[in-house]
């Protein structure tokens, strides 16, 4: 097959799977394109390399790229606007989630202490821009529906595009990484960014699978299952392509989590969701630090120093400019620091140590920019949003579940990449999953009603929600207690 058919193809398919998951009884609104297009830009490449503009001249590393400045801006001017037409409950929802809020605000302050003052707070701008698209999604009038919607047009619109990329136009989906081995980009611009894009897509589309799978007797079941189905194999069979190790884990992970969740096992005795997710974390710990061993680490495709992380670790910590409050916000890498741990990987015998501009390590890239202060809250954050997502998951058992899985992601994630950037799938979907389930807690996003927990079969069916997609008990919304 030649590149022009398989384009047709390829497209023809995209519009095939929108066709067949269609579905006229979702409730939400057009705003969702708004974080649907973010979430495509950030997870594939920015506007100016897909119009193929560059810069010549032009340090893009501290001044950017105008196009992109001015496309993202108009999405989050478009997005602010939307949140103040919801602002009675956008108050409410950033109130219950205070230590986000703190996070920021702390960012903020290490602004005045960067190398380059002027470039952090332009980047702190944009990364209120994931906040905003995160806050457009959670105030959608049915969570439900928005996520849904937004797993299924951000997969449609991607995997098949990155499997097109892959096999038919190598100078778009195929590179090379520094040291000059092959890999796979896809859409993306790395195999790594490639691969996170797929986990937090691909964990959405198990959990959409899954209920639809418990949700029987639902109109036009069938052709959603093939829809999402073939999403799931696009996915699978990309993870491959990609051939990042830490993505395919922490999918499996998730998977796990999601799967398990689910079971009437777990929901009959609420402490085992703390056992699983012990368990879980114990073992991915193993695999990703402890089993640093050879075994491990080969049977990921991976050297026992997690193909160099190690060394890189060891280099960065000592350069960090401030212990306690480190570089500032997005700054260690545009600050002289750099310098000093280039020169240490260079006398290791590195080659082009200059182009790396990440720790490979979330927790690592924030002591760098933010010191033990950021850590700190980020620490505050995951295990807040852990201690609410398992309370969600009392009072919502399918969302519940789903936020659970992108905490515990986030959380191994962070172990062997940098997955507290601004603009990084990985941290935008923690937030996602944080908000969310403060919102849940709080009572400003649906719950089940506990009149008729429990139900099962056909009477359960009948009695939830109207889009047939809640496995059990009666959904109470936030319209219904006056929070619209």
């Amino acid at each position: 097959m030649n590149s022009l058919l398989a384009t047709v193809v390829c497209f023809c398919g995209i519009a095939g799977l929108f066709y067949l998951n269609r579905d006229r009884s979702l409730r939400t609104t057009k705003a969702l394109w708004l974080p649907t297009i973010w979430i495509c830009l950030i997870g594939s490449r920015p506007v100016s390399v897909w119009l193929g503009i560059r810069y010549a001249g032009r340090d893009v590393q501290l001044d950017g790229s105008p196009v992109d400045a001015a496309f993202l801006g108009v999405l989050m001017a478009a997005a602010i606007g939307v949140l103040i037409r919801r602002s009675g409950r956008v108050s409410k929802l950033l109130a219950a989630n205070w230590p986000i809020l703190i996070y920021f605000f702390y960012c903020l302050i290490s602004v005045a202490w960067s190398y380059h003052p002027d470039v952090a707070f332009k980047r702190w701008i944009k990364s209120i821009g994931d906040l905003a698209m995160v806050l457009v999604i959670v105030t959608e009038p049915r969570l439900h529906d928005a996520l849904y919607r937004l797993f299924s047009r951000v997969g449609f619109l991607l995997f098949p595009t990155s499997v097109l990329f892959i096999k038919y136009f190598g100078n778009l989906g195929r590179g090379y990484t520094p040291d000059g081995a092959p890999m796979n980009t896809g859409v993306a611009t790395n195999k790594n960014m490639l691969g996170m894009m797929l986990l937090v897509i691909s964990l959405g589309t198990v959990w959409y699978f899954i209920t639809l799978l418990r949700a029987k007797g639902r109109p036009n079941r069938g052709r959603q299952l093939l829809a999402q189905g073939t999403l799931l194999v696009f996915g699978i069979a990309l993870f491959l392509m990609a051939n990042s190790a830490t993505s395919s884990v922490c999918f499996v992970l998730g998977s796990t989590i999601i799967f398990a969740t689910g079971l009437r096992a777990i929901k009959k005795r609420r402490v085992r969701v703390h056992m699983l997710c012990l368990g879980l974390i114990l073992a991915g710990g193993f695999a990703m630090i402890l089993g640093g061993s050879t075994f491990v680490t080969n049977m990921l495709g991976r050297k026992s120093n997690f193909s160099g992380r190690t060394e890189i670790w060891a280099a960065l910590i000592p350069t960090a400019p401030n212990p306690i409050v480190g570089a500032g916000f997005e700054s260690y890498w545009i600050s002289p620091a750099v310098l000093n741990f280039q020169s240490r990987l260079l006398a290791e015998g590195w080659w082009h140590p200059e182009g790396l501009n990440e720790a490979h390590n979330g927790y690592i890239e924030v002591y760098l920019e933010l010191g033990l202060v950021g850590v700190g809250l980020i620490a505050l954050i995951l295990i807040t949003g852990y201690r609410r997502a398992v309370a969600a998951y009392r009072l919502n058992a399918s969302l519940g579940g789903l936020m659970l899985a992108y905490v515990m992601v986030a959380a191994v994630y962070g172990i062997t990449e940098a997955g507290f950037r601004m603009m990084a799938l990985a941290w935008i979907f923690l937030q996602l999953a944080v908000v969310s389930a403060n919102g849940i807690v709080a009572g400003f996003i649906q719950r089940e009603s506990p009149k008729i927990h429990g139900l099962r079969g056909a009477t359960a069916s009948r009695k939830s929600d109207t889009n047939g997609l809640i496995p059990e008990g009666e959904t109470v919304y936030a319209a219904q207690r006056g929070l619209t």
